[in-house]
């Protein structure tokens, strides 16, 4: 299960990559965050239950934010005009 975060890992620091090359410095930090956090957490040898635990809590966490920014940060109609 840690190969599994590292793999997490890897692919948002690809992410953050191409973020900050489109000129997206504040989404390539965040991206750079999770990496780290992925990576981070890989290495501690925990149980696979904790590791699925703190999977949970992540997807809660996102999608509570996620939420948050589409219902009250979003420009109406998404920006076009």
């Amino acid at each position: 299960m840690d190969r599994m975060y590292r793999v997490l890992g890897f692919w948002t620091g690809i992410f953050a990559i191409m973020l900050y090359l489109g000129d997206m410095e504040k989404t390539a930090l965040l991206f750079l965050g999770q990496t780290g956090f992925f990576i981070l957490l890989s290495y501690l040898k925990l149980s696979e239950r904790m590791y699925m635990y703190v999977f949970a809590a992540y997807l809660t966490v996102f999608m509570c934010g996620f939420t948050y920014y589409t219902m009250f940060l979003m420009p109406p109609g998404g920006g076009l005009g």
